[in-house]
């Protein structure tokens, strides 16, 4: 049996506009750009720079009632011909190209690099060596088993049975860690090593042999647990040398390269250039602040497409094909203007953040000192602006501020609350920067366990339990007591 109901049912959607507007917030300085630069290329009725124009908003009153034209109705104008602006965007770009260079001019254009990427400058180097063609086979497939860190991370069985699977060669363990062991002369150092062990012990054989030298090898070689857990006494009885000595050795160990792959030039990504959508300067004790001029380009909209809708707003003819190509030019004219009052109202939404959060952390952006930031979560930014919370996280996520004491990422200035023994709110960032003074400033031949590092910090006043120290250190990636140890 079926049966109808009525039902009204609230609900809030976002506009397209409005979507739109909170991606354009949520980009940092470098990806605006490039948003921006996107826009100009879509959109022809939106130009760059400064411009005095006719308000547009004029244009909305007198072209809302295009239905309204009949479809026989023509238009003849000599100020524009808005089909042949049109068929210019179909023009092939070769088309506006000229062919007026000599043979004999200097070539303008500039060189691409090619560079050589990590294997196959490991490949480079293998073909120096003198090798039957089956060892070369076998050595070439060792190469390509090492991943980017420089490390073959399958078991030497694994590669046999592949060898015979995947390329048809068909040979023993043995000969494969023979092969091996040239795969391991290969620059760097430490490259085709299976473990940390083996990539350690690499390295150091390729220096020249010293005592300390020769003490290094022989700890990873004999004592590389004693080593790890860092007992030190167990080493000092096991050799019989000096403090002195062990520690000579042990640092030739901290010289070496876990990652040997990493060190190559080649296999390294490109180094991102982090660009502080703001800057905080202190002004005769003052907080000034300025948004980045990025941010704020200078946009206005085509003179030309403003000029083809006055001209058919004030042609008494008008015919279909005209109405098509001029509701096209009002398309693109109101995305422009969308535009355009976008990008003010990112620039205000981002300013008024900022700035809220910088005089929330007044105390902070004067003295440079850490421990003032001051208990501070998205909500409490929210209601001094008046803006959302999403909006504000939009805006802190993905900003940098250029401050007297370097550049920093917004969102690192909010913190959670937590009372101290005077019961009053300090943030957990403040609490964070006190352990890592303690331990900096610990004995490093007997580091402080958590439990003790909880009683320190309850002395300075911050009652906080042990497994709460244990969570801020991780965050502070500072390792255990037993890691920090030092001889």
């Amino acid at each position: 049996m079926l049966k109808q109901s009525l039902q009204f049912k609230l609900s809030q959607k976002l506009s397209p506009q409005q979507i739109q507007l909170m991606k354009l917030i949520q980009l940092p300085t470098q990806a605006f750009e490039q948003r921006l630069q996107e826009e100009l290329v879509e959109n022809p009725a939106l130009e760059n720079g400064k411009e005095e124009v006719e308000d547009y908003d004029d244009f909305n009153d007198t072209n809302d009632d295009y239905d309204d034209y009949e479809d026989n109705e023509r238009i003849e104008t000599d100020d524009i011909n808005i089909d042949e602006y049109l068929s210019n965007d179909e023009t092939p770009d070769y088309k506006y190209q000229t062919n007026n260079y000599s043979d004999d001019d200097e070539e303008k254009s500039m060189p691409f690099v090619a560079g050589v990427t990590f294997h196959q400058d490991l490949l480079n180097q293998l073909h120096t060596f003198i090798l039957e063609d089956s060892e070369r086979e076998i050595a070439e497939f060792l190469v390509g088993s090492i991943d980017d860190t420089g490390y073959i991370r399958r078991s030497i069985q694994d590669i046999v049975d592949d060898l015979a699977f995947t390329q048809g060669i068909y040979t023993d363990e043995t000969t494969v860690e023979r092969i091996l062991t040239i795969v391991q002369e290969l620059e760097p150092a430490g490259v085709g090593a299976r473990d940390l062990q083996e990539c350690l012990l690499l390295q150091l054989k390729h220096k020249t042999p010293t005592e300390s030298i020769d003490l290094a090898i022989d700890i990873i070689q004999n004592q590389f647990d004693a080593f790890t857990k860092k007992h030190y006494d167990k080493l000092l009885q096991k050799y019989e040398v000096t403090k002195e000595q062990l520690k000579k050795g042990i640092d030739e160990i901290e010289k070496l390269n876990p990652k040997p792959g990493g060190a190559y030039d080649g296999n390294q990504k490109p180094i991102e250039h982090v660009v502080p959508d703001f800057t905080i300067k202190i002004v005769d004790g003052e907080l000034e602040l300025l948004l980045n001029g990025r941010n704020a380009p200078e946009l206005h909209i085509s003179k030309d497409y403003q000029e083809m809708l006055q001209s058919y707003k004030d042609t008494s003819e008008k015919s279909a094909s005209q109405k098509d190509a001029v509701q096209f030019i009002k398309q693109k004219l109101d995305s422009a203007k969308w535009f355009i009052d976008a990008i003010k109202q990112r620039q205000e939404t981002l300013f008024v953040t900022m700035n809220a959060i910088m005089h929330y952390q007044q105390e902070y952006f004067l003295e440079g000192d850490e421990t003032k930031l001051r208990p501070m979560i998205l909500k409490d930014i929210a209601d001094m602006v008046g803006l959302d919370i999403s909006t504000v996280s939009r805006v802190a996520n993905s900003k940098y501020v250029d401050t007297p004491y370097g550049t920093k990422l917004i969102k690192d200035f909010f913190s959670e609350a937590m009372k101290n023994d005077q019961g009053e709110d300090v943030s957990t960032i403040e609490i964070k920067k006190i352990l890592q003074n303690v331990i900096d400033a610990e004995d490093k031949m007997k580091p402080l366990p958590d439990d003790k590092l909880a009683e320190l910090l309850k002395e300075k006043g911050y009652p906080i339990a042990r497994r709460t120290i244990a969570k801020y250190r991780e965050q502070l990636d500072i390792p255990v007591a037993r890691l920090r140890k030092k001889i």
